[in-house]
Order: C-alpha cells, then structure tokens, then sequence
C-alpha cells in the first residue's frame, strides 16, 4: 500500500509562505466544504473522475488557484494555467492547440483562466467551440459576478461556483499550518491572535503574508505591537464593481427596515472602502422620498441638510452630518404612497394621451378664451365656506381616480382623515372641519 501523500510539497524556505503551504490535495482545502467534500457539487465530480467547465467565483485568497490546480491532479488532466490580465488570442490559440494534440493521445486539458471577466466578449466566445467538444475542461477565475461580467453563451455552458471568504475557523487552520512548517508557535497573545485573523479579513493569502512579518518578531505581541508591524488588510470594496451595489443595497435596505445601528455599520463600511460621500449623500435623499415621502415631510429637508453640510466641510467632518440623516431616516416612519401614487399617475397620464383639463380650471386672458368658456364656474377653494369646493379637476370624460394613498403611520395619519373628510364633502355627507395634523 503506498504512503499517504504528506499535506505540503518538500518545503524550500526560500519560497513564499503562502506558497510553501499550498495544499496537496482538495480534501486539504480549508474554508470550502460546501463544494470540497465527498458529497459536496465539485467532491462528487473528482470522485466520478468527471469535470464539467465552471466558474469559480469569490474574494480574493480564499483559494480558487490551488483548488484548479488540484482538480487537475485529481483527475489526471494537463494543467494549462493563463491570466486573461496578461494574455490575449494568440496565447488561447496556443493552449487550444496544444490541447487538441493531447487529446489525440487520450490526455485531457484543464484550463484554467484567472481573472476570466477580463476577457472580451471575443476572446470568451473562443472558448465555446473547445468546450463543447471536450477539448479543454474550462476553469475560470473571478472576483467580479459572473452574471454582469461573463457572456451569457459561455455561462451557459458552465456551471458557476461560489467560493466564501475564510471564516475565523478556516484562518486559524491556517496558521496552526504555518506554524507546524516554521516549527515554532507565533509570539502572540492571545487576543493579538485573534486580532491578526481580522485583520486578515477572510483573506488566506494575505494571513499568511502578515505571518511571514510576525514569526520574526520579538515576543510577547500585544494586539498594539501587531498593529505596528503589521498592515491591515485593505476591505474588499469596488468603486465601480458588485461591492459597491451590495453595499448601498445593504444600507438602503437597513434604513427602510428601521435599523439605525444596521444603516450606520453599512454607511461606515462604504466610507472605509472610499465610497464618495456625495453619491451616499444622493442616495439617501432618495430614499427619503421614495421610501418616507409624506410620512414626514421633513425626512427629505434632513438628506438635503446632511448634502449641503458635506458640500461645505468635507471629509471627515462633513460624514457626521450623513450618519445624522441616515439616522433619522433610519428612525422615521415609512411610506411608499407618494412613489405608488405617482407610477400610477404616470400609468394613467400614457394611457389618457393629450386630453384637455376641464374648462373650469383654465385661465383666461383674453376675450376669445373667456367666450369659449375658459374659466367659467370656477371656484376659488379658500372663499368656500369649508375651504373645499369638491369641484373636479379631472379632464372631462375621465373618470375619477384614486392614485395617492397615503398610509396611517406618521404624518400621513392625519392626511388619511383629510382626504376622507374631503371625500366626505364631495358626496355631501358632512360639513365638519378636517383634523389638524398630529405633532409629530
């Protein structure tokens, strides 16, 4: 029986780190069971010693180059590594040749490609022919979601995987692997231990970068000393990218859910990855009139307030004025009456063309439009003895319709008993006065 195959390769001090400990086999994989284990979608392929093409999407260090490299060796397949950074047509032509000629001798191809989304749609498209034909199994790299960044040909024809950024459990995995090949412990504490996996972030690779930095030094390592040596790892944040939507989506969501601590942690997560102040500055006034509107009026003056504080300080003081507005929209109540209300006026203004307003309503500055009619029967609302005439201001022939309907929360509890008062004194059911508005 042959010797069970030791978890790293024959270790060269002289090699990163990250590289030395590059596992052997899938099953050494940390932080990705839900595809790695035996009954897992990619752990029952290598057991079936059959691949379909994929597409391993996930942050960065979380493993998606050594896993390709494994499948490869798991399933005798020739490994044929490219970055779409650095390649381009030529160099596919030569991996598809070379692969063609394998094939013809029984050998298989994996080809993995890093950073796939940066491929072209062009450069994609070549690979559809090779994979449908079983030339090459397809194993494409991205951090960015497949769904806007690959074209819909090639996803078609792969199956997409996504890969978790290590948990705090998989990252002290690693460095109890770290420190079984450097044959010492880390001259941590306790808490600077723990420390050092956050400031990992759910980055492998760069844990065992900040390892490379730590094992040297002089212990004990305070969680201040580690701070010192060592940098903390960048968050994961696109400007321009998923990142960037996930998290405004996230903040968003939190203010209309009433969750202030929730929209504060997400506002600061969007500042500490170097999101413009002024596009969460937009957002938010959005938000307080789609998603407060008329529930309190003052939601709208509140974003524009925290807008015009940035505009005029800047950062960091200027984002103190946001985190009060994203506060206070956090904490008002909410109302979708005025955004319903509008689609459907919108819906009704397409469907009703260019039809007049009822003559009534209509000015009339000179003698012709006076003798048309223009202005006649009009009633000024505020001479009314109730301060309602009831009169219609729909164009003729179009029936009434009911677009805004403002809820019970807020201060659109006392617009709901306005518009039925006034409801009430167009049928002519009564002459009472319409309640005042609540104080808050």
């Amino acid at each position: 029986m042959s010797e069970e195959p030791s978890l790293f390769e024959i270790d060269d001090a002289s090699r990163p780190l990250a590289d030395r400990l590059r596992p052997r086999a899938v099953r050494d994989v940390v932080g990705q069971d839900h595809l790695l284990a035996a009954d897992a979608p990619i752990g029952r392929m290598v057991n079936a010693q059959r691949l379909v093409s994929m597409v391993l999407w996930g942050p960065p260090g979380c493993g998606k180059t050594t896993i390709a490299r494994l499948l490869a060796e798991a399933t005798d397949l020739a490994f044929e590594p490219l970055s779409a950074t650095f390649s381009g047509v030529a160099d596919l032509r030569k991996v598809f040749s070379a692969a063609q000629r394998r094939r013809e001798v029984g050998q298989g191809t994996l080809l993995f490609v890093d950073e796939i989304h940066r491929f072209n749609r062009a450069q994609q498209d070549s690979f559809l022919p090779y994979v449908e034909d079983g030339t090459i199994v397809l194993v494409g790299a991205t951090t960015e979601n497949p769904s806007f960044e690959l074209n819909g040909a090639l996803l078609s024809r792969s199956q997409v995987f996504v890969l978790k950024r290590l948990d705090d459990a998989a990252l002290s995995t690693l460095i109890t692997r770290a420190e079984a090949l450097i044959a010492q412990p880390l001259p941590l504490t306790g808490a600077a231990r723990q420390a050092l996996i956050a400031m990992a972030d759910g980055d492998g690779r760069y844990l065992l970068n900040m390892i490379e930095q730590v094992h040297a030094l002089p212990g004990p390592v305070d969680s201040a000393a580690l701070a010192a040596a060592v940098q903390k790892r960048a968050p994961l944040y696109d400007k321009t990218q998923e990142g960037h939507y996930n998290l405004i989506s996230a903040l968003h969501k939190s203010m209309r859910g009433s969750d202030p601590d929730a929209a504060l942690y997400w506002l600061a997560r969007m500042l500490d990855g170097g999101e413009d102040p002024l596009f969460i500055a937009r957002r938010i006034t959005r938000f307080a009139t789609e998603d407060i509107g008329m529930a309190d009026p003052n939601a709208v003056q509140q974003a524009l307030a925290a807008w015009d504080v940035y505009e005029r300080l800047g950062s960091p003081e200027g984002e103190l004025a946001i985190a009060q507005a994203v506060i206070y929209l956090a904490t008002a109540p909410k109302s979708i009456g005025v955004y319903r209300g509008f689609t459907k006026a919108r819906a009704a203004a397409k469907l009703t063309g260019s039809l007049m307003p009822p003559a009534h309503i209509l000015n009339a500055p000179t003698r012709l439009m006076k003798d048309l009619g223009y202005g006649d029967g009009y009633q000024y609302d505020p001479d009314t003895e109730t301060g309602f005439s009831g009169a219609n201001y729909f164009p003729d022939g179009m029936p009434r319709q009911t677009f805004y309907q403002p809820t019970t929360g807020g201060y659109e509890r006392a617009i709901t008993e306005r518009l039925r008062h006034w409801t009430q004194l167009r049928n002519g059911e009564t002459h009472d006065h319409p309640p005042e508005p609540d104080a808050d």
